[in-house]
């Protein structure tokens, strides 16, 4: 499954400092278990089968839940052996899902068109350095449709939390990752203001036995953009 490796990162050598999807971290084992909020999501009617967008995919147990449900769904992701990982278990479900091995910021539009109705990152943004939140933002701008939704998972602040609660100018000073970033509720609001927040809240934890992964040290977000995006982009000092 897909693994959040504790040291190193960005800031130790990936200049871009995506990863796959949270796996393996502090013994737990999601498995090919898609993310409990997710599923909410598709549950409660936020979000419906769509054209989508998988961010740092890992092997792709999300991009293989949501293609299952109907979606349409391509995956990128920087490692070639998540992407066969992923590649794997979308034959094995029987669904199709469009695996892409490459630096998203910097694949072709050809690659990547979009626009997607749905972007999905489940812990490539809490690996990026600071700086590298404007192109996140700008490449949001340029896939995203109107009207489209992120579904985010990263790293929280505070008590049960997870990740360096560094700030930026001590994370430059250090050169170390520490395995991701945390983030508040608020620092997360602030970076993504051009989008609707509809809801933003920790992942609930999941038992062992469930088809669910879900671990309470992250938050999970989901936000949406409107019918007429501004394309905007906040600077990136001091938000981690």
């Amino acid at each position: 499954m897909e693994r959040v490796e504790r040291g190193g990162g960005a800031a130790a050598g990936n200049p871009h400092g995506q990863t796959g999807e949270a796996v393996e971290v502090a013994g737990i084992d999601g498995a090919a278990k898609p993310d409990e909020n997710l599923a909410a999501y598709l549950d409660q009617g936020l979000i419906a089968p769509c054209r989508a967008l998988g961010l740092g995919c890992g092997p792709g147990r999300n991009a293989v839940y949501l293609a299952s449900h109907g979606f349409e769904v391509d995956a990128v992701d920087l490692s070639p052996v998540a992407v066969a990982w992923g590649n794997d278990r979308a034959d094995q479900a029987g669904v199709d899902v469009r695996f892409l091995c490459g630096d998203a910021f910097a694949l072709p539009v050809t690659e990547l068109s979009g626009p997607y109705d749905l972007v999905v990152d489940s812990g490539c943004f809490h690996h990026l350095l600071p700086h590298r939140r404007v192109s996140y933002l700008a490449l949001l701008d340029r896939v995203l449709a109107p009207g489209g939704h992120l579904a985010l998972t990263s790293f929280a602040v505070g008590e049960a939390g997870m990740g360096s609660e560094l700030s930026d100018a001590d994370l430059y000073r250090e050169r170390d990752l520490q395995g991701g970033l945390a983030y508040t509720p608020d620092s997360l609001r602030w970076i993504f203001s051009d989008l609707m927040e509809v809801e933003l809240r920790r992942m609930r934890e999941e038992p062992p036995e469930s088809a669910l992964f879900g671990v309470a040290f992250l938050w999970t977000a989901l936000f949406r953009r409107g019918a007429a995006a501004s394309g905007d982009v906040h600077p990136a000092h001091d938000l981690a």
